[in-house]
């Protein structure tokens, strides 16, 4: 009877364990995710802080902003470095070297000195011999608000698309992943920073110590200083020793700050939301002035006489929808007027010499106007090149240099009644 007591009790002990296994199993449930994300690539602070490489002049690829410096012309690759390019004859420009800057996008040239950003850091490079380019002092983390870093593993660069796949508890509330990224969406680092700029010493009229630049330009110069613009923040550089800029200020502006224009004793500072004036009096201190606010957009800005010259453009990093060009009425730069507005197809940069304003007008192409009376531009168009794509201009000494994602043009306007194409870099497929 023990015997059977004992089998019946220690049946039930082994019936109760396998139910209780079995709810346990029953109980567990798990649901699988697949979704894409977008992880950051870095670039270690000691790959980006390599010697500087010089190679010979290259192919266009993905070409960015220019920048003249007679007799050198600059051609941003972006993100790579600099096509030196010599200019001595435009219609017969000759690519010379090719100095190697891993997350180049902006310039400005003071003498014979270069600087120029590279990711986070300020370099000052002697170009005096481009083809022995050689790096004179490396302002390390210069650009703290640009691009996201890590001190252990670097620069974030850029970002790589991959699929993750999750395994989640169905009886556990769990987040929901990313599954955008809005920085990879807007190509990681700004594309206006990928195009940007403005005349670094005043247009056509640059003393001849300094070179020109375009009008989606970040740096430029003003006597001793350079000025760059991030996209929060003004940076002011006291350039007594050319070789060792000296940060003197950072001014707090706003936000998607875009470019940067020299004009009479002040500089035009574009962004998302309007123009910024700053005065000189202090050159080492820049001072607001005033503001002429607009809708959210991207825009370039040039300034001649009386008149300020602004293009708006839609497209993702601009976030708005709208594009025109706004004449502003800059004669009292304490309160800059809005005067005209004229309708254009996606205008990206522009420029302006002695009443003739040029505008590349995207995939539209590049169009040049009579501007001297600012109410009637639209009906006095010059010419239009409506097969390239225009991104940026510099109108120097009667001839145009434009860049777009077809590569340089440079065209001859000393006759505005027969403006010829002297020269092409094409880039290559």
């Amino acid at each position: 009877m023990k015997k059977l007591s004992f089998f019946f009790t220690s049946a039930l002990a082994v019936l109760a364990f396998l139910l209780a296994a079995t709810t346990s199993c029953t109980d567990k449930c798990e649901q699988t995710y697949t979704y894409m994300a977008y992880e950051p690539v870095y670039l270690s602070f000691a790959e980006l802080r390599q010697p500087l490489v010089v190679t010979a002049g290259r192919e266009l690829k993905q070409p960015g902003k220019i920048y003249f410096k007679a007799p050198y012309l600059l051609i941003n690759e972006r993100n790579e470095g600099l096509h030196v390019i010599d200019n001595s004859n435009p219609a017969s420009p000759q690519n010379v070297a090719f100095i190697e800057i891993p997350g180049n996008i902006d310039m400005a040239v003071k003498n014979n000195v270069l600087y120029a950003d590279s990711y986070t850091d300020l370099l000052a490079i002697d170009i005096s011999n481009p083809e022995n380019a050689t790096l004179l002092s490396r302002t390390e983390n210069a650009f703290t608000d640009i691009y996201p870093t890590d001190p252990n593993l670097g620069i974030v660069t850029g970002y790589n698309e991959v699929e993750r796949t999750e395994v989640y508890d169905c009886n556990q509330v769990y987040p929901m992943p990313y599954l955008y990224n809005d920085v990879a969406e807007a190509g990681g680092m700004t594309d206006n920073s990928i195009g940007g700029g403005a005349p670094t010493s005043g247009g056509a009229n640059n003393a001849p110590s300094n070179g020109v630049g375009g009008s989606m330009a970040r740096f430029t110069l003003a006597s001793d200083y350079l000025y760059i613009v991030t996209p929060n923040n003004l940076q002011t550089y006291y350039l007594s020793n050319p070789t060792q800029p000296q940060l003197t200020t950072t001014t707090y502006i706003g936000w998607n700050i875009e470019t940067i224009f020299p004009f009479r004793n002040h500089l035009l500072i574009g962004s998302q939301t309007g123009m910024f004036v700053y005065d000189l009096v202090n050159p080492a201190n820049p001072s607001y002035v005033s503001q002429f606010a607009h809708i959210t957009s991207c825009d370039p800005v040039v300034a001649e006489g009386n008149y300020a010259y602004v293009t708006l453009r839609s497209g993702t990093p601009c976030q708005g929808f709208t594009n025109e060009l706004d004449v502003l009425d800059i004669s009292t730069l304490t309160n800059p007027q809005l005067v005209k507005t004229y309708p254009m197809t996606n205008p990206h940069g522009l420029g302006i010499d002695n009443g003739t304003l040029f505008i590349c007008d995207g995939d539209a192409g590049l169009k040049i106007y009579n501007a001297t009376d600012v109410y009637t531009i639209d009906q006095h168009q010059l010419a239009h090149y409506d097969n390239i794509n225009a991104f940026d201009v510099i109108p120097y000494n009667q001839v145009l240099l434009m860049i777009g994602s077809n590569g340089l043009y440079q065209y001859d306007y000393s006759n505005l009644q027969n403006i010829t194409l002297l020269s092409t870099i094409p880039v290559k497929p």
